[in-house]
């Protein structure tokens, strides 16, 4: 069941700024969807137009059935949680989890329930009589979390909330949002530009890019197979490596020429995906984890390998991995291994690549290149 659905959305600021521009996005019923993009790409824009901070220019938004687009915020019957927790500082935890209650005269008694089970489910009981200036941040966020639950939303938006955390509370916190999605079954829209945040929380996500929808899909699908290269380039630490170069024949063979005249063989399963592009730019992507670096030839390699000679430029060991850094004509690339061998700054190495791991992209959109 579709709890809410965005058509053909817009947001436009004065000066012709598109905050949103045309996005279409359907959320499931229990489902906790990741809104992910770097800073100005939309998502905060989009949260707003969600819970009615701001209006649409254009477009259609439909939460559990009716149309919401121009109800004022306190008929969507949406919960909002800010990146800075938004509480009253002049109020105890428990006069700030039951406020909202408070303003829709919520009875005293069914407020005291709320407001107990949401400490409950969220470990701050013992918080109740403090003032936001004697918690901790993370404690902070989550009485964020619990103002949000004591209203028992249709819809929960999630406005980059652990962003201002140190790395351990954020993963704690990260396992206490997905356990709370799943004992409320409320649908989430949670945002962040953190890529490890979004590939660990959601169940889905959706890539901005300048307030556009660029793919949306399960983490793995979104990994796995980028729609273009922007999507390509957000996930992974990492990021993806990218190699610009063009497609030429070679005795009917095709030749994969990198900037600064390196030819490298296609594997045979690409040539006739990539046909259309000879003479053509085209980028090859591959990740760093899908590269192994070898001395020889033989060792890593079948006869369909994609083969790179390169020299190590840099070394970067971080305990259970190690980061190579490589000059291959004109680019560099990262290698994330374990290796076998141990590397030496200014080794001359092969980087070694399975062509189930190659990615092309066309040079001029950026569209991942498909078979078929």
């Amino acid at each position: 069941m579709v709890a809410v659905e965005i058509s053909h959305l817009c947001k436009i600021f004065p000066g012709e700024i598109r905050g949103v521009d045309d996005l279409c996005l359907k959320i499931d019923d229990h489902e906790l969807l990741v809104l992910m993009g770097p800073s100005g790409c939309g998502k905060t824009t989009t949260l707003r137009l969600l819970a009615g901070l701001e209006q649409p220019t254009t477009g259609r938004i439909v939460i559990a059935g009716r149309a919401a687009e121009r109800l004022p915020p306190r008929d969507r019957d949406v919960a909002m949680v800010f990146q800075e927790g938004a509480l009253y500082p002049h109020l105890s935890v428990c006069d700030n989890l039951g406020f909202g209650l408070k303003l829709r005269r919520t009875p005293r008694g069914e407020i005291r329930e709320r407001v107990a089970e949401a400490a409950a489910v969220l470990g701050i009981s013992e918080l109740l009589d403090r003032r936001p200036g004697q918690l901790s941040y993370g404690q902070q966020q989550r009485v964020a979390l619990g103002r949000a639950i004591v209203r028992r939303p249709k819809l929960f938006l999630l406005d980059e909330p652990l962003a201002s955390l140190d790395a351990a509370l954020r993963r704690q916190l990260r396992q206490e949002i997905r356990g709370l999605h799943q004992r409320l079954g409320v649908p989430m829209i949670f945002v962040t530009h953190d890529a490890g945040e979004a590939l660990a929380l959601g169940q889905r996500i959706a890539v901005l890019r300048d307030g556009r929808l660029q793919q949306a899909a399960d983490p793995q699908t979104l990994y796995d197979r980028p729609g273009n290269r922007f999507v390509a380039s957000l996930l992974g630490s990492p990021g993806m490596n990218f190699l610009d170069g063009r497609v030429e024949r070679d005795d009917g063979c095709g030749l994969f020429i990198l900037a600064g005249n390196t030819r490298l063989p296609v594997p045979e399963c690409y040539r006739l995906m990539i046909e259309a592009y000879v003479g053509r730019p085209i980028t090859l992507g591959v990740r760093p984890e899908h590269l192994v670096l070898s001395t020889e030839y033989s060792v890593h390699s079948t006869q369909d390998s994609f083969v790179i000679p390169a020299v190590i430029e840099a070394i970067e060991r971080l305990g259970s991995e190690t980061h190579v850094y490589l000059k291959t004509g004109e680019h560099t690339l990262i290698a994330r291994t374990q290796f076998g061998i141990r590397p030496a700054v200014g080794q001359q190495v092969l980087t070694v690549a399975m062509p189930e791991h190659l990615r092309f992209f066309d040079a001029a959109s950026e569209a991942a290149i498909r078979s078929g």
